[in-house]
């Protein structure tokens, strides 16, 4: 066996305007001598393909998902709302699992885990597919659930294990790009599926592109684990599920009417049982979602400032369509084409990315970049039917652009200090709080929202309500400045391509 180390970082957001930039770390890979290895190893841009093969299938199954409820429940004998069970099922698989992905990627190796990964997604698609009645949809769509919570964090390991740090910026492009297509083409297609064929097709999908990407990652990706076992943590496990699933339910209940009490209970019990997890961490050398990784100056900034931002971009999909279907009266099928401007400009972005970071510097590029997201996703609360269409899409295009460029940064430098051993752990805790908040998100603009509608004795939203619902949530991304400012001027120099003396 041939130990091959190298320096690098990264990170990879399974969320669609989350920029990812991989790069490498230390491995153990498995067998053959160096030089062998170093002339075998498949181009970055053929493996950062490869993992958004994974994100691409995950994020289309998500977006043709949603078209698809309506004639679900019809089909099931079920009211609409129901269906929502089927896709918080999915979030509680993603809570609970997310957190031992690293163990199993360190265990048993990346690319097998990886592998394993893509059929549990495609199998649990497949039984989805099969499904005649609500109680078996919702357990297929937790076992799918079971299959993107490893696929994304360990896709991400994958990358940092087998893309040199030179190379992490233009690899961001290639991955990236097929990920942001997905919710592009999701609506129209599962609209299509919907009117012409059968929904279950919508499942079905999801097996060629499983496959490809199981072929792929056989032939072109190498076997790498953590060159130490870690030891199973099963307190750690049943701690972080209850507190982290109850957590992301309530969260995702909060904007159910007539939920709000079930909601905060499971809030209560997810911060109890996080309580008691971090009683156990403190006294574990190695638990399953590592604290004493926030020591690490980089990453703790990058997650504290990363998770402030991602609280408003998680409730501004959910304040967005309600605003310009209630407040402005148009059709699910015209706000959704609105809407998609976001993911056009998070995917005109990517090209200009790696020169930003290079000519600024991640520091400066962060303060500027997250003032100027969460300035349009402010504007976005002032929108008014009187407003041209060509703006209100030139305005969600310019704060995806923006909102897009700053998880960029947040995904590479939250690595910039974190030695080899640790990466599987900082992988899965950086996910998990990446989930976390994005669902905090849509609890905080609800709240806001029905902030406003107390004020204004209303029981109906009205633009005013969404404009201060708005305007609390981008303050709360606009305060992760304070947390930008705090990394140092020349950090991630070597990661952006940067001489440390421009600064």
């Amino acid at each position: 066996m041939t130990r091959l180390r190298r320096r690098g970082l990264a990170s990879i957001n399974s969320e669609v305007r989350d920029g990812i930039l991989p790069a490498a770390d230390g491995v153990t890979r498995m067998p053959g001598p160096p030089e062998q290895e170093l002339v075998k190893r498949p181009p970055y841009r053929l493996v950062a393909v490869i993992i958004a093969c994974a994100l691409f299938m995950e994020q289309m199954d998500a977006t043709v998902l949603a078209t698809a409820l309506p004639t679900m429940a019809r089909d099931f004998g079920v009211p609409a709302t129901s269906l929502s069970s089927a896709l918080t099922a999915y979030l509680l698989a993603l809570a609970i699992f997310i957190p031992a992905s690293g163990r199993l990627a360190d265990r048993f190796g990346s690319k097998t885990v990886f592998r394993l990964a893509i059929a549990v997604f495609v199998g649990g698609s497949v039984l989805c597919g099969q499904a005649t009645n609500l109680p078996f949809l919702i357990f297929a769509r937790f076992l799918q659930g079971v299959g993107g919570a490893m696929m994304i964090p360990i896709g991400r390991l994958v990358l940092l294990r087998s893309v040199a740090k030179q190379d992490m910026v233009s690899a961001m492009s290639w991955l990236i790009i097929p990920a942001l297509i997905g919710p592009i083409l999701g609506p129209p297609i599962g609209g299509f599926i919907v009117t012409y064929l059968d929904w279950r097709w919508i499942f079905y999908l999801n097996i060629p592109i499983g496959v490809l990407g199981i072929v792929l990652v056989t032939l072109f990706i190498d076997e790498v684990r953590g060159e130490a076992p870690v030891r199973a943590d099963p307190v750690g496990f049943l701690l972080s599920g209850v507190s982290l699933g109850c957590l992301l339910f309530g969260f995702e209940m909060t904007s159910r009417d007539g939920e709000l009490p079930m909601a905060l209970a499971l809030i209560a019990v997810g911060l109890v049982a996080g309580g008691l997890y971090l009683r156990h961490a403190r006294r574990r050398a190695d638990p399953i979602l590592d604290l004493s990784l926030m020591a690490v100056p980089s990453f703790r900034l990058s997650v504290i400032g990363g998770s402030l931002t991602r609280i408003t971009q998680g409730a501004q999909p959910f304040l967005l369509p309600l605003m310009l279907q209630l407040g402005f009266g148009m059709t699910a099928a015209a706000s959704g084409t609105i809407t998609i401007a976001g993911a056009i400009g998070s995917l005109a972005m990517k090209s200009l990315a790696p020169r930003i970071l290079r000519r600024f510097g991640f520091r400066n590029s962060m303060i500027v970049g997250g003032l100027a997201a969460s300035a349009g996703y402010a504007v976005c609360g002032l929108f008014r039917p009187g407003w041209p269409t060509w703006l209100i899409f030139l305005t969600l295009m310019i704060s995806g652009f923006c909102m897009s460029f700053q998880f960029t940064a947040y995904n590479t430098i939250a690595y910039d200090e974190i030695p080899p051993e640790r990466m599987s752990a900082a992988t899965s805790f950086y996910a998990t709080f990446q989930q976390l908040m994005l669902s905090l998100g849509v609890c905080a603009g609800a709240l806001a929202l029905h902030v406003g509608m107390l004020a204004g004795d209303h029981a109906t939203p009205r633009l005013a309500d969404f404009t201060l619902a708005f305007l609390i949530v981008t303050a709360i991304s606009a305060s992760a400045t304070i947390w930008n400012r705090r990394f140092a001027p020349d950090a991630g120099a070597d990661l952006s391509g940067r001489r440390r003396d421009d600064d």
